[in-house]
């Protein structure tokens, strides 16, 4: 037992003993206030798994017809080469090839005749390019009978200088399409496209967004609308990982082409050396990279997205890894969202994958659907 004396000298005014389990009650009480959270907030998820192959609609099926994209676009005729079964193909390791092939394809199935993209920006494949608005249009499509689509608007976050998803959308479809790119340089670009083609005219719209901290703010206005957002974000973290990724694309094409024999060397010899237009694979810093990668880039378009959850009914993003799509649940779930699903797509051996997200209930996006019928 403390003497008296004993008793003063453990007392200490206004230093309180030190709780050693503090920071421990404040980990579990945050933890808890999480859990009720997540249980106010149980948000439907789906995994939706499509069928091997392009969508039915897609207008790129089977094998590239190009006797059709030749006789579209006379200067993909000099691209020209027999691979080792002796069918037509081109040189996919170089870019002016690849963007030939574009050219065709856009005048052929799009009516898209003038277009083009500044050296070192993206030049997207189409084919699968256009099945992500295809799923997309299923969102739609399967909440509504009657669907006028000339009455169904879009908003393209990061358009770039290619413009494909409005192209694609416009043309197919014929929504009005409303576009952002924080790249002054692709908005030009795109805007030309749309304004110097028919098929476009009236239809797309590009914008810049001056903030690049910002998705859907300075571009949703207020009394604004739109049934679908759409966005290919980059997915490198900086611009040494996204050369890194360029290089390796570059080295599976020359060993594929190595594999498949002499009948593709010969237009290796004939189109010029890849290395030197490498970079044209390679994009733009928006285009292909920003600060935490693919990864921090959703996790703040999710969180950003309830701050326009009135004005859209369904956000949508493509996303390259598959390891970020659990990283997105979760950060939707925080940010309140009712309902989401992962679509994947597959062609050939590759799958690629979008999420698409909604703070709206069946009931209400049904009657906002009823609205464009």
């Amino acid at each position: 037992m403390k003497t008296e004396k004993q008793q003063k000298l453990s007392y200490r005014p206004g230093k309180p003993k030190k709780n050693r389990n503090a920071g421990s009650n404040k980990r579990s009480l945050k933890k808890a206030e999480n859990e009720a959270l997540s249980e106010d907030n149980i948000m439907k998820f789906a995994v939706v798994k499509s069928a091997a192959g392009l969508h039915k609609r897609n207008k790129h099926q089977g094998r590239y017809d190009f006797v059709a994209l030749t006789r579209a676009l006379p200067e993909l005729t000099e691209r020209l080469v027999k691979n080792p079964k002796g069918d037509d193909s081109i040189d996919f390791a170089n870019s002016e090839s690849v963007k030939l092939l574009n050219k065709a394809l856009l005048a052929h199935h799009y009516d898209v005749t003038e277009w083009d993209i500044p050296l070192g920006y993206l030049c997207p494949p189409i084919p699968g390019r256009a099945d992500y608005i295809h799923r997309a249009a299923d969102l739609l499509l399967t909440e509504t009978k009657g669907l006028k689509h000339s009455l169904v608007r879009m908003l393209d976050v990061g358009v770039g200088a290619n413009c494909i998803y409005p192209i694609v959308a416009a043309v197919d479809y014929g929504w009005q399409v409303k576009a952002s790119d924080i790249d002054w340089v692709s908005v030009e670009c795109a805007n030309n496209i749309s304004q110097s083609n028919t098929a476009l005219s009236g239809r797309v719209e590009c914008h810049v967004q001056p903030d690049s901290r910002h998705f859907f703010k300075n571009v949703i206005k207020p009394g604004e609308y739109y049934d679908i957002t759409t966005c290919n974000p980059p997915f490198h973290k900086s611009l040494e990982e996204a050369q890194q990724g360029t290089d390796r694309k570059l080295a599976n094409l020359s060993a594929n082409r190595q594999k498949r024999g002499k009948g593709e060397n010969q237009l290796a010899a004939k189109a010029g050396s890849p290395k030197s237009s490498a970079l044209n694979f390679g994009g733009q810093k928006a285009e292909l990279w920003c600060p935490g990668g693919e990864a921090a880039f959703i996790k703040n378009m999710a969180f950003e997205s309830r701050d326009f959850a009135n004005q859209v009914l369904w956000f949508s993003t493509l996303i390259s890894k598959k390891e970020n799509v659990r990283w997105m649940r979760k950060n939707l779930e925080k940010a309140g969202a009712l309902e989401a699903r992962v679509v994947e797509m597959q062609q050939g051996q590759k799958i690629s994958r979008f999420i698409a997200w909604t703070f709206k209930t069946e009931a209400e996006r049904k009657k906002w659907l009823s609205l464009k019928c």
